[in-house]
C-alpha cells in the first residue's frame, strides 16, 4: 500500500507526539513523585537532628512518663510531624529488637498504628534512617533516629509524615498530562496533515514541472513563493529550466546549422559534378570546376574536422599532451603557413616575440588556437590589413594576441563570438573556430578573451607558463 507524503509527515509528527507524552508519563512524572518524596524525607531527617536532642537526654533520667510525652509532643509542634518514641528491648536472635511504643504526639486512639520499618533499621545499625511504608491511608515517609544507651541503642524516635498528597497530586499531574497529550495529538494530527499537505502540494508542483522539461516543455517556470529549502529549491529547478531551454535552443540552432553548412557544399559538389560529366566541356572550364570541387571538399574537410573537434571537447574526451616547446619558434611557424593568404588578402603579418619563450603545453593544440585566431583576423577584415601576433610570459603566463586594424566587432556580436556557428558578418566560415579555440584555452586551465573598437580587435590566449 502506498502512503502518501502527507500521510508520512502527520503519523511522523504524531509518533514524536506520542513519544513526547510516553516520556513525560513514564519517566517525567514518576521522577517528580520520587523527588517529592525524597525532599519530604529529607526534611524529617532534618528535623530529627534538629528536634531529638532534649527527648534524647530522657532515657537513663528520673523523667516521668508525662515529662517525655511533653517533650514529644513539643518536637511534633516543632517539627509539624508525628513523633513516636519507641523503646528498644533486646532479644534473643533471630528475632531481633523489640520495639514498643513509649509515646506518641498523636492520640493514640483515632491515630493509624503503624508498623515503622526504618526504626527497625535504625534499632538494628545504629544510624539514622529514612523510608516509606504503606498504610490504610496512603504512604507515610518516616525518619528514625536511634538514641543509645550504655553502648546499645535504647529508644528511637520516629519523626513522620503522610505523602498521599504527593502522590495524589503526581496522579492528578499524570492525568493532565493525558489529557493535554490527547489535546496535542489531536492538533499534531491535524496540523502535520495540514502542513505535509502543504509540502507535498509543493513538492507535487515540483514533480509536475519536472514532467513537463522531461517532456521538452521549458517554458512555464515555478513560482517561488517562500525563501526556505523548497523555495530555494524551485529557484535552482527555475535555473536548471532556463539553461535547459538555452541548450535545447542551442542544440536544435547547432543542428539547424550544421545541416545548413554541409548541405551547401555537397548541393554545390553534387551540381559540379553533373556538369563535369558533360564530354563537351574545354578544359579550361573543367580545370575551373575542379578548383571549385576542390574548394568544396576542403570546406568539409574543414567543417567536419571542426565538428569532430568541438564534439570531443563538449564530451571532455580530447586528450591534451603538453611537452616544452619554444613558444616564439611555434608562434614563428604558425604564421609562416599564411603566407600565401596573406599575399592573397594583400595584408601584412607582423610578429613581435620575445627573444626564447620556453613552455609546457600543448603545442598541437596552441598552434590550433593560433591558426584559429589568425584564420579569423583575415577573414573578418578587408584587403591590406594589418595583424600584428604577440607572444610572451606575462605574471607567470603565457600570453599571445593577435590584434588587427580591420572594421571592428560590434557591441552586441562581442557577447555571442564564442557561441558555435555565430558569425557576426556575412563572411564565409562555419562559426566554429572561435569556439573551439576558447574550449580549447579552458581545457588547457587558461581563457580566450576578445577586445574590440573602432578600427582594431585583439584577441588574447593566455595560459598556465
Amino acid at each position: 500500500m502506498r502512503i502518501s507524503l502527507s500521510n508520512k509527515l502527520a503519523l511522523l509528527f504524531a509518533a514524536i507526539t506520542v513519544a513526547a507524552i510516553g516520556v513525560l508519563y513514564l519517566y517525567v512524572a514518576p521522577g517528580l513523585q520520587q523527588r517529592l518524596v525524597d525532599e519530604k524525607l529529607d526534611q524529617l531527617a532534618a528535623a530529627a537532628q534538629k528536634h531529638s536532642g532534649p527527648i534524647a537526654e530522657t532515657v537513663g533520667s528520673s523523667d516521668t512518663s508525662r515529662e517525655i510525652r511533653n517533650l514529644v509532643n513539643n518536637a511534633a509542634l516543632g517539627s509539624g510531624s508525628r513523633v513516636t518514641l519507641l523503646s528498644v528491648s533486646v532479644a534473643l536472635a533471630p528475632v531481633g529488637p523489640q520495639l514498643s511504643p513509649l509515646a506518641d504526639s498523636s492520640n493514640p486512639n483515632s491515630a493509624e498504628t503503624l508498623s515503622f520499618p526504618v526504626a527497625e533499621l535504625a534499632a538494628q545499625s545504629g544510624k539514622s534512617r529514612t523510608g516509606t511504608e504503606s498504610a490504610a491511608s496512603g504512604t507515610v515517609a518516616e525518619a528514625a533516629y536511634p538514641v543509645s544507651y550504655q553502648g546499645r541503642v535504647a529508644r528511637v524516635i520516629v519523626y513522620s509524615d503522610p505523602v498521599s498528597d504527593v502522590v495524589r497530586n503526581v496522579a492528578i499531574v499524570r492525568h493532565e498530562i493525558l489529557v493535554a497529550g490527547g489535546i496535542a495529538l489531536v492538533l499534531a494530527l491535524i496540523g502535520g496533515y495540514l502542513v505535509a499537505r502543504a509540502l507535498a502540494h509543493r513538492v507535487k508542483r515540483l514533480e509536475l514541472a519536472a514532467e513537463r522539461v522531461a517532456a521538452g516543455e521549458f517554458e512555464d517556470p515555478i513560482p517561488v513563493d517562500s525563501t526556505d529549502e523548497l523555495g530555494q529549491l524551485a529557484s535552482a529547478f527555475n535555473q536548471m529550466q532556463r539553461q535547459l531551454a538555452q541548450l535545447d535552443l542551442t542544440r536544435k540552432k547547432f543542428i539547424a546549422t550544421a545541416s545548413h553548412e554541409l548541405r551547401t557544399p555537397i548541393f554545390s559538389l553534387g551540381g559540379f559534378v553533373e556538369l563535369l560529366e558533360d564530354e563537351e566541356l574545354d578544359a579550361d572550364t573543367r580545370r575551373r570546376f575542379l578548383d571549385q570541387v576542390r574548394e568544396q571538399v576542403e570546406r568539409l574537410r574543414k567543417l567536419s574536422v571542426d565538428l569532430l573537434d568541438l564534439s570531443r571537447l563538449e564530451a571532455g574526451s580530447l586528450e591534451l599532451r603538453p611537452e616544452q616547446v619554444d613558444l616564439g619558434e611555434l608562434t614563428r611557424s604558425v604564421s609562416g603557413e599564411f603566407e600565401p593568404t596573406l599575399a592573397q588578402h594583400d595584408a601584412h603579418l607582423e610578429l613581435r616575440l620575445a627573444r626564447r619563450i620556453d613552455a609546457q603545453c600543448d603545442p598541437v593544440r596552441v598552434a590550433q588556437i593560433m591558426r584559429i585566431l589568425i584564420d579569423n583576423a583575415l577573414t573578418h577584415t578587408p584587403p591590406g590589413t594589418r595583424i600584428v601576433v604577440t607572444a610572451a610570459r606575462h605574471n607567470g603566463h603565457l600570453r599571445m594576441a593577435v590584434r588587427d586594424d580591420g572594421y571592428g566587432i560590434e557591441a552586441e556580436a562581442m557577447q555571442r563570438i564564442f557561441e558555435p556557428f555565430y558569425t557576426a558578418d556575412d563572411a564565409q566560415g562555419s562559426g566554429l573556430g572561435l569556439a573551439i579555440a576558447s574550449e580549447l584555452a579552458e581545457r588547457m586551465a587558461g581563457r580566450l578573451t576578445a577586445r574590440s573598437g573602432p578600427g582594431e580587435t585583439v584577441f588574447t590566449l593566455e595560459i598556465p607558463g
